[in-house]
């Protein structure tokens, strides 16, 4: 009995082959491994892009015959074709099928495809009746397993949806002061693109008549706040420059 090594991660230098493939417009080809969630393994897939490798899945492969983009790990996927499993098994049926065809050929040969190996002893004996037709069983039982497998494609398809990439949020916060300062941060997922960005208070009342109309009003209410502050600052300044010009006046 063989056991199954721990598939090794993608190493820096595939990752970046990876990347130039998709710079390429050449998505590549990879194949899963078994640390896969919700894909079986040896399946194959394309690498459409590459997301933030601090992130853990940052793989976004499209699995063949699959619309849905899902992210994966770097130990998920493999550039390694896998070889094919267990090759010298259709040499050994053949073979299977050649010691039993020298005793009872028919039966040999009717029996070979079926599921269940222990029926050729109690065949012969139902031979020369018709039961030996229906009781090629095999198919009903098969059945269940391919309904079996067939349930249990919603649960691996809902693995493989709870999987699917998030879309990273983006925070915008605009900041004022009472002296009419306004600045910009904004945040991108988990990384600040914009850390205190100066706006203008002309820009931030056009900004606001776009965005919506209350929110035009609130900026307004406040740069009449900010205009009236400011006009009784002038105002105060120009009576203390008239006050000392009186005073330079007197003194001359």
């Amino acid at each position: 009995m063989s056991t199954r090594t721990k598939p090794q991660p993608l190493s820096d230098t595939e990752i970046r082959e990876i990347a130039a493939e998709i710079d390429a417009g050449r998505p590549p080809m990879v194949w899963f491994t078994a640390a896969a969630v919700g894909v079986p393994e040896g399946r194959s897939g394309k690498v459409m892009s590459l997301g933030d490798p601090s992130e853990g899945d940052f793989l976004q492969v499209k699995p063949t015959g699959s619309k849905d983009v899902l992210s994966f790990g770097p130990t998920e996927v493999t550039l390694s074709k896998p070889a094919r499993q267990n090759p010298a098994k259709p040499a050994a049926a053949p073979a299977a099928a050649a010691k039993p065809a020298s005793a009872t050929p028919r039966t040999a040969t009717r029996k070979e495809p079926t599921v269940t190996m222990s029926s050729p002893a109690t065949m012969p004996a139902a031979a020369p009746s018709t039961p030996p037709a229906p009781e090629a069983t095999p198919q009903p039982a098969g059945e269940p397993a391919a309904e079996a497998k067939k349930a249990s494609r919603p649960a691996r398809n809902a693995a493989a949806t709870a999987k699917k990439p998030k879309t990273p949020e983006v925070t915008v916060t605009l900041s004022g002061t009472a002296e009419g300062e306004w600045t910009l941060d904004v945040v991108n997922g988990k990384k600040r693109a914009i850390k205190g960005l100066v706006v203008t208070s002309s820009a931030v009342a056009q900004a606001a008549k776009i965005l919506h109309p209350e929110f035009a009003e609130v900026v307004d209410s406040i740069h009449e706040s900010v205009r009236s502050a400011q006009q009784a600052k002038v105002e105060q300044l120009q009576a203390e420059l008239e006050s000392a010009r009186r005073l330079l006046e007197d003194l001359a």
